[in-house]
């Protein structure tokens, strides 16, 4: 396996394009489309909130029918809680998409993200639409575009890609983008991701692999404790690539899935470092509990605690705020036997041993809590399951993001 540059054109017969189709108020890009030179094998995992977003349930009806071809997706709003209209605007889109691409509407996938409750400026959107067909490249720098135009809150475009080498010596490549930053808790995966390859494989080993991945990934992931409306990861398999179809847990299967986990945990860790307001990256190694969802559901407890995320805002090893969110956690474990250490590129702090507070120096666990990736390993000694999480700290930044995010 092999890091290569770019995003969800890396992969061979995708095309890309961002504009500016003036939903958004500053002016910049808030539309993006990706599409394949041939129809695709689709896998997808959507938000488990009750509330779900009109182009939600269209993907969700798109990914068990069949193909597709295409991805729209607009900023800016959220498409969600729009009743019938909403779901009428999905079907304008997918037809625009379909008489720009010279596709099925049907083969058309839809995501949106941004305000809940508002309706979409339907004419921009398909203004927007042409515009995206007519500017589609197969560059980085297309990609690249693509991923801008989806971020609200976000800071930075999020992509990555890697290159596979199956059994036979064939070569695949998996590139994706996300977009998140606030409103991220997820119950399935994470704001809006999309994932594609040129690999050959079956749609039943796809959303065996997305669906294998998800939960050590993006489920890893929270920034604030809300579970979005709109929560949607959608993965395309063009076949490009010629390899022996994947058909079943093969070698090459397992070489797929070594892929996508890579790809799933690089954008889920980038998103919790660019959470709002946020400063630094904070992950939560599990290590030696008795079971692996225990190593979990431990792990997603402290990056979720908000006492703990604002002790690493202040750079403050009040180490009592990561065992108070493990003993909350629900899970069963002897207090006696944790440890606790701290980490960064600064160094490492062993902070509380078997159930006893350490003395420390408090200058070097705040120059390690002061870096923009931050870790705590803790260590349960009671089994041999480890799990990781990721979050980011709390900042005052946070509240001024969302107290005035409608405007």
């Amino acid at each position: 396996m092999k890091k290569l540059e770019g995003g969800v054109t890396a992969p061979r017969g995708y095309r890309a394009a961002g504009c500016a189709a003036g939903i958004k108020k500053n002016g910049s890009m808030d539309m993006a489309m990706i599409a394949s030179e041939v129809p695709c094998v689709l896998a997808g995992t959507f938000t488990m909130n009750v509330v779900k977003a009109a182009p939600v349930l269209w993907d969700r009806e798109r990914v068990k029918e069949g193909s597709g071809r295409a991805v729209v997706v607009n900023a800016g709003v959220a498409n969600a809680c729009t009743g019938k209209e909403g779901m009428d605007y999905c079907a304008k889109t997918a037809e625009a998409a379909s008489a720009a691409l010279g596709i099925s509407p049907q083969e058309v996938l839809l995501a949106s993200t941004g305000v809940i409750g508002q309706q979409l400026p339907i004419d921009k959107i398909l203004s927007g639409v042409r515009v995206l067909a007519g500017s589609l490249s197969d560059t980085i720098g297309a990609g690249n575009d693509a991923a801008t135009a989806i971020m609200t809150t976000d800071t930075v475009a999020k992509e990555t890609a890697v290159s596979l080498q199956f059994s036979d010596g064939s070569t695949a490549v998996i590139g994706g983008c996300t977009k998140g930053s606030g409103m991220i808790h997820p119950n399935m995966c994470t704001m809006l991701c999309f994932l594609t390859t040129d690999a050959a494989i079956s749609k039943e080993m796809l959303q065996k692999a997305l669906s294998a991945v998800v939960p050590d990934t993006f489920n890893m992931l929270t920034v604030d404790g809300d579970t979005s409306t709109n929560d949607t990861c959608l993965l395309m398999a063009n076949g490009l690539a010629g390899n022996p179809p994947i058909e079943a847990e093969s070698e090459d299967y397992r070489i797929f899935l070594k892929g996508l986990l890579e790809v799933c945990t690089t954008l889920a860790k980038r998103m919790a470092k660019d959470g709002e307001g946020a400063t630094c990256l904070f992950e939560c190694d599990v290590i030696h509990a008795a079971s692996k969802e225990d190593a979990k559901r431990l792990a997603r407890s402290v990056v979720s605690s908000t006492l703990t995320k604002a002790m690493i805002a202040g750079h403050d090893a009040n180490f009592g705020r990561i065992l108070c969110a493990l003993g909350y956690s629900g899970v069963e474990f002897d207090p006696e036997e944790v440890s606790l250490r701290l980490e960064s590129a600064k160094g490492s702090l062993l902070v509380y041993e078997k159930g006893v507070p350490l003395p420390f120096d408090e200058e070097y666990a705040t120059a390690i809590l002061s870096e923009n990736e931050v870790r705590c390993i803790a260590d349960m000694d009671c089994g041999s399951y480890d799990a990781s999480a990721w979050g980011c700290d709390l900042t005052h930044a946070y509240v001024d993001i969302n107290a005035d995010y409608r405007s």
